[in-house]
């Protein structure tokens, strides 16, 4: 069983940065890829940016790629989320999630995939 708590979020303008921060409980955390979602009000949740167990290997959204960047350190049980150059259309709720996998270098970004999810931290970028 894999606990996540997100924590970071806030109120930005647009062109801010803020890091989000994910950190998981339990001993296993480095058997676990990651990845970020978002949700707004009656929208799908949808893929952000994956990390492999490892963290040797990223997959981000076309949406974000270039502005956010996703990493881990695997000894402090936590993975973040910087994102930059912030816009109001990244205004959402951002939850992380955990997959136990064996595979050190895949990512997931199907949420279909994971298995354990935190409850999300409210993001919102004004203009």
């Amino acid at each position: 069983q894999v606990q996540l708590v997100e924590s970071g979020g806030g109120l930005v303008q647009a062109g801010g940065s803020l890091r989000l921060s994910c950190a998981a409980s339990g001993r296993t955390f480095s058997s676990h890829a990651m990845g970020w979602y978002r949700q707004t009000p009656g929208k799908e949740r949808e893929f952000v940016a994956a990390i492999s167990r490892s963290g040797l290997t990223t997959y981000y959204a076309d949406s974000v790629r270039g502005r956010f960047t996703i990493s881990r350190d695997n000894a402090k049980n936590t993975v973040y989320l910087q994102m930059n150059s912030l816009k109001p259309e990244d205004t959402a709720v951002y939850y992380c999630a955990a997959r136990l996998t064996y595979s050190g270098t895949t990512y997931y970004t199907d949420r279909g995939q994971y298995n354990y999810w935190g409850q999300g931290t409210q993001v919102t970028v004004s203009s």
